[in-house]
């Protein structure tokens, strides 16, 4: 007998919660916002309304489904099933960071603060749960399937993201690395830099646009569905042993970027989730581009 669906509700922990677990109370979390010129009230309300969209979705759910809920910073230890549905509750970007620990559950993104969240990601209202929800079951919903991005080292650490993966130094240190295309005919050029960004079409509305644009130029941005990145190299340094001929490009699904480590300690990161990255040390190689998987966003 198969499972019922299980909705899963991912969701953050408040600015409001987190003030007042470090300041210890609601009354010494205001005093401290008052004293750089913030109204506590105003993200109070903000933590209402989330609070508020939260239970509105549990409501939603159906009777026959179970239910669980996981907290953003517990998603690296949590176990995802194949009969899940993913209900994000929260922020465009929380849908990002849930997207590297699925594979190929549908997603819902449910706004808790209209007109504050662009929305991109979280398209959805919570009065709207209960009929996406069940229309997940059947073939009344339709998904966009998004491209993600890939990067995996030579010891077989894997690390994917929605947004973009960065490459570099931890901190502002310099990094060092060996960086080529692998159907370039074997150019390789050393390089010391800022880091290594490498982006999708729905990160075509975040980092990797701001770099394009401080660029000027360069390909188009890709479609959130298609199967291109935008690859580039921040703040190149020339030097005798260096150099920055190569810092920009794009990569198709049939082609791959090649960075070989030649600092102490690089790291990789995806969406902004520096606690989750993988590490890498000098002489390994990681080889990043376009993901055979993608994340089933309910339209």
């Amino acid at each position: 007998m198969s499972l019922a669906p299980r909705a899963v509700l991912v969701h953050r922990t408040t600015e409001y919660e987190e003030l007042v677990a470090r300041h210890g109370t609601h009354g010494q979390a205001a005093f401290f916002l008052s004293s750089r010129g913030r109204d506590i009230e105003e993200v109070a309300e903000r933590h209402r309304r989330t609070g508020r969209a939260l239970a509105e979705v549990a409501s939603a759910v159906p009777m026959t489904w179970r239910q669980a809920r996981v907290e953003r910073a517990d998603l690296d230890r949590f176990l995802f099933a194949p009969e899940d549905v993913v209900v994000v509750v929260g922020q465009d970007g929380l849908v990002a960071n849930a997207a590297k620990y699925l594979a190929g559950q549908p997603v819902l993104g449910i706004d808790t603060d209209p007109g504050r969240n662009p929305g991109v990601l979280v398209r959805h209202r919570p009065r709207d749960a209960a009929e996406l929800l069940v229309a997940t079951q059947s073939e009344r919903c339709d998904f966009d399937e998004l491209t993600m991005v890939e990067a995996v080292a030579d010891d077989t650490q894997r690390l994917v993201a929605l947004n973009e993966i960065y490459l570099g130094a931890v901190g502002h240190q310099t990094a060092r690395y060996r960086l080529g295309l692998e159907d370039d005919g074997g150019v390789v050029e050393a390089q010391a830099s800022s880091g290594v960004l490498i982006g999708t079409g729905t990160g075509a509305t975040g980092w990797i646009r701001s770099v394009r644009q401080e660029r000027g130029s360069g390909p188009p941005l890709p479609r959130p569905t298609e199967d291109r990145l935008l690859w580039y190299v921040r703040e190149a340094w020339p030097s005798p042993a260096t150099g920055t001929s190569l810092v920009a490009g794009e990569l198709t699904a049939a082609t791959r970027l090649r960075l070989t480590v030649e600092s102490e300690r690089l790291v990789a990161f995806g969406d902004g989730m520096e606690t989750d990255a993988v590490e890498l040390t000098w002489g390994q190689t990681v080889r990043v581009g376009v993901c055979a998987q993608r994340l089933r966003l309910a339209g």
